[in-house]
Formats: C-alpha cells, sequence, structure tokens
C-alpha cells in the first residue's frame, strides 16, 4: 500500500470522536475535496453517498427517513442534495435518544429554508478546512498553539527553504493532490476553480450564472486576498481584459454563494476594549479558505511567487490565517484582525477560551520581525488588559529560520514548526 493511500491524521479528528460521544449527530462542513468524508469514514459504522447514489437520492426524495437505517454512526454524506434529511435526522434522534447516531457531510450551505427545524441540543457543527502544514507533514508542531495560549515559548529549529514554502501555497491544503507532481497538483487546483465557475455556483443558488463573470471576480478577489476591500472596489475590478465591469449587487449575491460554497472564508475584525479613542475599523478581510485557489485564479506558480514576493507575501499570510483557524478550532478559537484609523494593524488575533493572542505575519527578514515586533508591542499598550485581558502571546510567524523568544518578549515563529 503507498504511502498516499493511507489517511493522514486531521486535527478534526479527536474533536470529531469528542462530539459524537455527546451529540446525535455532526454536521461536518467545508469546502468540496477537504478530506470531510474520509475523516467521517475513520468513525463511521455505515454510509450512504447521496452524490453518487442514485437509487439513495431516489429513495430519499420519497421518504427521507428510508435512509436513515444502518448501523451508528451512520455517514450521510452531501446531505444538502435532500434537504429534507435534515428534519428526519432531527426527529430520529429525538426517538433514539442516544448520542452520536448520525454524521452529516456537506460542502455547500443550503437555502434558508422555513420548514427545516433547527439542531440545537440535538446536532453538533464541526468545520473542516484543507489541510494545515502540519496535516501535510511540512510543519513539524514543534512549536504548539495550545502551549503558547497557556504561555509557552516558542523553540524550533525546523526550517524549509522559500521555493519548498511557494510550492505548498500553489499546492494546498487538498489531501488528494499531496502526493502528486507541483505540476499535477496546480492542474487540479486549476479544474476545482473552473468547477466552481461552471457548475457549483448554479447549483447553489438554483440559477445559471455566466462562468466567464464568476471567473473575473475570483480573479477580482485573488488579486485583493488578505487585504480590506470593499465589495464597490470587487465590482470595479472585474473590467479586466475590457469587460463591461460586474455590478455591486451582482458581486453581493456571487460572494454569498462563494460563501456559501465555503469557496471563501473572510476575517472578521476582532474589537477589544482600548485605552485610546482610536476608531476600529470593522470591515473584514478577504482570503480564499485556501492560498492555492487564489494562486490558482492568477494563474501564479511557485516560480511566479518566488519573482513576486510583494503577491507572495500576501499568499503567505491567507496561508498562515487557515493553518492558525485548524489550529485554534479545538479551542473554539476564531481568527480575527485588528486596524484603527491611525493605521495600526494585526494581522491575526486567536481570540479563545484560552485567551487572546496576536500574530504578525512576515515572509521574512530582520528588519521585517524588527518592524512587526513593534507594532505588536504598540497593539498590546493599547488594549486595556483590565476588560480585554492580558495577551497570552505576541508573535511573529515568519517562512521559516528558527524559533525563539526575543529580548522584548515577542516570539518568532516559523509556520514549518507551528502546529496544534
Amino acid at each position: 500500500m503507498s504511502d498516499d493511500s493511507i489517511y493522514r491524521l486531521r486535527v478534526t479528528d479527536r474533536e470529531l470522536r469528542k462530539r459524537l460521544q455527546s451529540s446525535g449527530a455532526i454536521l461536518i462542513e467545508g469546502p468540496k475535496a477537504c478530506g470531510k468524508t474520509e475523516t467521517a469514514r475513520q468513525v463511521a459504522e455505515s454510509e450512504v453517498l447521496l452524490d453518487v447514489d442514485e437509487q439513495a437520492r431516489a429513495a430519499a426524495a420519497i421518504d427521507p427517513s428510508l435512509i436513515l437505517a444502518g448501523a451508528t454512526p451512520r455517514l450521510i454524506d452531501e446531505w444538502q442534495m435532500e434537504p429534507r434529511v435534515w428534519n428526519h435526522v432531527r426527529r430520529a434522534i429525538d426517538e433514539r435518544k442516544q448520542p452520536g447516531q448520525f454524521l452529516l457531510a456537506g460542502s455547500a450551505v443550503p437555502s434558508d429554508d422555513a420548514g427545516r427545524h433547527s439542531g440545537a441540543g440535538r446536532i453538533s457543527r464541526l468545520r473542516m478546512r484543507p489541510m494545515s502544514l502540519f496535516e501535510s507533514r511540512l510543519s513539524d508542531g514543534s512549536i504548539s498553539l495550545r502551549d503558547l495560549m497557556a504561555g509557552g515559548k516558542a523553540s524550533s529549529t525546523h526550517s524549509v527553504d522559500l521555493p519548498e514554502l511557494a510550492e505548498a501555497v500553489a499546492r494546498g491544503g487538498w489531501p488528494a493532490l499531496q502526493g502528486m507532481s507541483i505540476e499535477a497538483a496546480m492542474e487540479g487546483v486549476t479544474d476545482y476553480l473552473e468547477e466552481v465557475s461552471r457548475t457549483d455556483i448554479n447549483r447553489v443558488e438554483g440559477t445559471h450564472r455566466d462562468p466567464a463573470r464568476v471567473r473575473r471576480l475570483l480573479r477580482s478577489l485573488a488579486r485583493n486576498v488578505a487585504t480590506h476591500v470593499a465589495a464597490t472596489t470587487l465590482a470595479a475590478d472585474t473590467s479586466d481584459g475590457g469587460a463591461e465591469p460586474l455590478k455591486r449587487q451582482t458581486v453581493a449575491e456571487y460572494l454569498a454563494a462563494l460563501e456559501r460554497l465555503f469557496v471563501i472564508e473572510d476575517q472578521p475584525p476582532w474589537e477589544p476594549h482600548l485605552r485610546s479613542r482610536s476608531i476600529l475599523r470593522k470591515s473584514p478581510k478577504r482570503h480564499f479558505v485556501d492560498p492555492s485557489l487564489a494562486a490558482a485564479a492568477l494563474g501564479a506558480g511557485p516560480a511566479a511567487l518566488l519573482r513576486d514576493l510583494n503577491l507572495f507575501g500576501f499568499l503567505f499570510e491567507s496561508l498562515v490565517v487557515r493553518d492558525l483557524r485548524v489550529y485554534s478550532q479545538p479551542m473554539r478559537g476564531e481568527v480575527r484582525q485588528f486596524r484603527d484609523n491611525k493605521g495600526l494593524e494585526i494581522d491575526a488575533i486567536v481570540d479563545s477560551d484560552a485567551g487572546w493572542a496576536a500574530f504578525e505575519v512576515k515572509l521574512g527578514g530582520p528588519d521585517a520581525i524588527d518592524e512587526a515586533a513593534a507594532a505588536l508591542l504598540k497593539f498590546a499598550r493599547e488594549i486595556d488588559t483590565g476588560r480585554s485581558g492580558a495577551p497570552a502571546a505576541l508573535g511573529v510567524i515568519v517562512a521559516g529560520g528558527y524559533g525563539y523568544t526575543r529580548e522584548d518578549g515577542v516570539q518568532v515563529i516559523p509556520i514549518t514548526a507551528l502546529g496544534p
């Protein structure tokens, strides 16, 4: 058996098993091809795959309860293809009165349905994303985010070179692409975006969208990844190649559909209590769920990223945000960002049950690290720690080199050493 056929452990594995002990069903949500089905299969005792099993879809269309029978936990994959399954799962949980009955996996959020009851108290939601560098084995995890949040100190000698990291950005965290050549992996990500443009966005919206117009928005998002770009600016930016720019309302509709497909995942602002009278900027930062999607939208492979370090820097920041989201989720953490009206910005704030930590993201270089550390220390002084608490950690996440703690207390953390 080849190594590529062996299941790669995910950070969500332990969380999934824990939730099965207390919830009647687990709803595993995330983009297609991020590994939801294989992760669910590690604990499922039976399954029905609605995306490929035509007989099961036909049965569900007649009576959704027909597909619920089977050994538990029973996996119902791509459940949103027959949304009525939700209410039947909820009723079965009430009748059986046992945890760990069902696993629902879906790569799109179905439209709001007044007839679909809340799953509160019965169905627990678990978010999955593409693989982090720790899960794809490019990071050795020697610096634990959980330990940092508990007051631990960064220390690591593990590193990779910049070309290898550029390949990781272009390949992305898609499990099926990890064993492929970089050229084949990039083709896979390009095909993924093409399917989103031609098929997926139409399916989730229930209407036809022009693939060319969707592709133009995806390119605009890619050009503005890891920024606070407004929808109006995105609309104006879709006029590339002399095409008529999209209307703002159209852009808003496309963004909503891409969010329901888990293709994009914006980074919300953090709103702490401040000592100063600075005004917080509340616009989100734009991110794809994986930086490879931005690279593919721009046709930028590893060589292009190494030639354009400015673009590489934005995609690297997006990769770091992806990984922080994966590592912080077991702590009920959210990855936010900060910006005020005086120009102070912080790339990532992990706000969790364990407290909060602030991180700047830099490709590297002593001057860049010094500048980032100064911003973090200034930010920490701005926070009213009596109301928001003191930071558990201040760190600069870099592309490579050693992990260590500076004399000013700011920690330098190579992304290839960071883990859960």
